[in-house]
């Protein structure tokens, strides 16, 4: 079975918004050092599951990208990743797929992520896409979690973990440190029965 995992960009009070969806408190941070290691994780994946909103937004920005000569190399290696993948987005109002490598998911949440999960591939990755990760945390369908936890406080706005009706046990398995001051915490979801390895922080 292929994973799933949720990228997620949070602030150090657990946000991944603000109170309107803004995201200004995490632009600031991006840079060279970020961008390579997200495209190391976005390379053991082959689809990128999006909601509506954040499908769109990509959609308008990217495919130019992988073309721009003003772009970081970094950078443009990423459009080419973002570009190639499958984009396997969850609406119910988009009925037209510009983005080359495109599909659209209809239907019960569940059935259609189990249906991916069941096919042969790398990872599935989930970018941004809020509502849409809160949505798979209900349903218990994250199997690995990617938390970028940026040095800043907001006070307000759209928390990571919603209110669940069940317990999330997870193991830390990955840390990496940024100089911007972001860490990356890799956190498996824990399985009945499966041991899973540690990973001790760094001094």
């Amino acid at each position: 079975m292929r994973e799933l995992v949720a990228s997620v960009n949070v602030t150090l009070d657990g946000f991944m918004a603000g109170p309107d969806g803004s995201l200004d408190w995490h632009f600031k941070y991006w840079d060279g050092q970020l961008c390579e290691s997200l495209c190391r994780q976005l390379a053991r994946a082959d689809t990128i599951l999006l909601g509506a909103r954040t499908y769109e937004a990509f959609a308008n920005y990217w495919p130019a990208k992988a073309n721009d000569l003003q772009m970081a190399k970094e950078d443009i290696v990423m459009a080419e990743l973002m570009n190639g993948h499958i984009k396997a987005v969850v609406s119910k109002s988009i009925h037209l797929t510009p983005w080359r490598n495109t599909i659209l998911l209809k239907g019960k949440l569940k059935k259609q992520i189990d249906q991916l999960k069941a096919q042969q591939g790398r990872d599935i990755i989930v970018l941004g896409s809020g509502q849409l990760v809160s949505s798979l945390m209900k349903l218990n369908l994250v199997d690995r979690y990617e938390l970028w936890v940026h040095p800043v406080v907001i006070s307000t706005g759209k928390r990571l973990f919603p209110t669940l009706s069940h317990n999330l046990q997870m193991r830390l398995t990955n840390t990496q440190v940024f100089s911007s001051g972001i860490v990356r915490l890799s956190y498996g979801c824990e399985k009945a029965g499966e041991q899973m390895p540690v990973v001790g922080l760094p001094a």
